[in-house]
């Protein structure tokens, strides 16, 4: 299925399941319905879909106020980069509203434009920075799997968090996935377990990741397959014990921002790990290059990072 149609069919039946709840955003029961995203919604008793204008600073206020007064909304946002509208709300709101304590849920889901080519608002993919001026949680959903768990335990649950979905990713098939491990918060899923090497998929990398050890595993080299898939910092113990055993680190982050959460976790696996490898994929932009549109897609010699794990393994 459809990256867009499953995360569809998720979003409506927990939104359907849910009482007196409010649903809002620019055209999410008209139109394109977000491509697709929000197309179809339903509500239950006391609940209220609202088609509204574009004004995000009102819009997430508005969420907040609700939330104060005890009821639960989702805002569907069509595109990331609007959120930037809503800074004010994101950090001087949001602290004074989790000081209250509210029992309610308001969750902001956007679209990140990073398909590529796509104007100015796709150099900014950068979902982490959102996250950290005001310690918000944030997800992202890369597979069949965390799409499941992260909809069900978030998108209506008490408290403020925002949800990225992918726009590169909307007409994909996404992956079906068995889960080894993943922590309360979901933040970290395990999906391989090997003693070759570790890789550690950040933002929307997971589809790289997946590509490396199934590549790794054609060589006879089994490696355990991490994604994590929040913005503010996590408990890296899991992914360092794994490292700690293969010696081996592969990190993989598609991210836009100069401050990247995958090099905390660099930076810990060196302070406690004897590594063979530590090998960082990221973005690499020259100059000004990422002021212009920019494909999204990462270039990975996957070749060469097999053969320099494989060095290693036989010595």
């Amino acid at each position: 299925m459809k990256y867009v149609q499953y995360l569809n069919e998720l979003i409506n039946k927990r939104i359907s399941a849910t009482e007196q709840l409010v649903i809002f955003g620019q055209n999410i029961a008209a139109g394109s319905c977000l491509s697709g995203l929000t197309r179809g919604l339903k509500i239950r008793k006391g609940g209220l879909i609202i088609n509204t204008p574009n004004s995000e600073n009102t819009l997430v206020g508005l969420g907040f106020g609700m939330m104060f007064g005890g009821v639960s909304s989702v805002f569907f946002m069509k595109q990331q980069d609007f959120l930037l509208l809503g800074i004010d709300q994101l950090v001087d709101t949001y602290n004074f509203i989790r000081r209250k304590d509210p029992k309610a849920s308001f969750t902001i889901v956007f679209i990140i434009v990073d398909d590529g080519y796509s104007g100015l608002q796709s150099s900014l993919n950068n979902f982490g920075d959102f996250c950290s001026m005001a310690r918000i949680p944030g997800f992202t959903i890369t597979n069949k799997l965390d799409a499941k768990e992260i909809i069900n335990t978030n998108i209506v649950s008490p408290g403020f968090r925002i949800i990225g979905v992918s726009q590169r990713l909307f007409n994909t098939e996404l992956q079906e996935m068995n889960k080894i491990y993943s922590n309360d918060e979901k933040t970290i899923f395990q999906y391989t377990e090997g003693d070759g090497a570790t890789i550690a998929c950040f933002n929307l990398s997971f589809p790289y990741g997946l590509e490396l050890h199934n590549k790794l595993k054609e060589k006879n080299i089994e490696s355990s397959l991490f994604s994590v898939n929040a913005l503010t910092p996590v408990i890296w113990d899991k992914i360092i014990e794994n490292a700690k055993k293969t010696k081996n680190l592969v990190i993989i982050d598609d991210s836009k921002s100069e401050n990247l959460s995958c090099d905390n976790l660099a930076a810990c696996a060196l302070e406690q790990c004897a590594l063979d490898n530590k090998i960082v994929i990221r973005r690499k932009f020259l100059s000004n290059d990422w002021l212009f549109p920019n494909a999204d897609q990462l270039s990975i010699d996957y070749s060469g990072i097999i053969n320099k794990l494989s060095r290693a393994i036989k010595k």
